[in-house]
């Protein structure tokens, strides 16, 4: 179901550590029976300092997953991205299920497309990256879910109740802020 994109920084991919970050992010297919095609974004980087980074991200419809790792070991890293990884399918999925039950809400969706930089004379204000985002209903307690997954400090999205765009945000005090927008008379 997964496809795999698997990279390395400073690092050479070898078939043995491909097929090691492949075997352990396959682990997470089990919870998305119903997705047709999905590709796993896995970057590996090894620095100067001997320590192994991996994230890895999986765009789906309804849901970005990301997540990354840092350890001494480029294999306990991978073991550690997917675990986290996992969790927060599993907070995702008992979260989504009671606020259905609850609300009978749709599943929320986050955005799909990227674009790199484009090139600006150096006098000019610079858009370095832009992203297409679709809004789909949810809760701000959800869309707070979605931004923590993503790693975010802010997360746009539908206001299930109103259908109008808000966006949840990560406070300098670690809560969170709601700013909700209203059409102008």
């Amino acid at each position: 179901m997964f496809n795999y994109n698997v990279r390395g920084e400073n690092i050479e991919v070898t078939e043995a550590i491909r097929a090691y970050a492949e075997k352990r992010v396959s682990k997470l297919e089990k919870y998305f029976d119903d997705v047709a095609e999905a590709t796993a974004y896995v970057n590996l980087k090894v620095y100067h300092d001997k320590t192994a980074k991996a994230e890895v991200t999986i765009p789906l419809s309804f849901l970005v997953l990301r997540a990354e790792e840092t350890t001494d070991d480029l294999y306990k890293s991978i073991d550690f991205v997917v675990d986290k990884l996992e969790r927060q399918v599993r907070k995702y999925k008992t979260r989504i299920n009671r606020k259905s039950r609850e609300k009978g809400l749709e599943e929320a969706a986050i955005f799909v497309e990227s674009s790199e930089p484009e090139e600006h004379p150096e006098n000019e204000l610079k858009i370095v990256r832009s992203k297409r985002i679709n809004l789909k209903p949810m809760d701000s307690e959800e869309a707070v879910l979605q931004m923590n997954m993503l790693g975010h400090d802010f997360f746009i999205f539908t206001d299930a109740e109103t259908m109008e765009i808000a966006i949840v945000y990560r406070r300098n005090d670690g809560r969170y802020g709601l700013i909700e927008t209203a059409e102008l008379d």
